[in-house]
C-alpha cells in the first residue's frame, strides 16, 4: 500500500528558489539575452583558439630545438 503524502506541502527548492530560515533565496543564474550569450560563447571560442595556437607554437619550437641537437 502506498504511503499517503500531503499534497499541500511543496519542495523547498523550486525553479532555482529555495527557502532558508524562512527567507526565499534566489539561486538562479542572472538573466542573459541570446545576443549576450552568443557573444560570450564567441569570445570563449576565440580565446581557446589563441591558447591552442600558442601551445602549438611552443611545441613546434621545442621540436625544432630537439631536431637541431641531433647529429647524423
Amino acid at each position: 500500500m502506498k504511503k499517503m503524502t500531503n499534497p499541500f506541502t511543496a519542495s523547498n527548492y523550486v525553479g532555482g528558489l529555495h527557502v532558508e530560515h524562512g527567507r526565499l533565496i534566489n539561486d538562479r543564474r542572472d538573466g542573459e539575452s541570446g545576443i549576450a550569450q552568443a557573444a560570450r560563447i564567441r569570445r570563449s571560442v576565440k580565446n581557446d583558439r589563441k591558447i591552442n595556437q600558442v601551445a602549438e607554437g611552443i611545441e613546434l619550437a621545442e621540436n625544432k630545438k630537439d631536431w637541431r641537437q641531433l647529429e647524423f
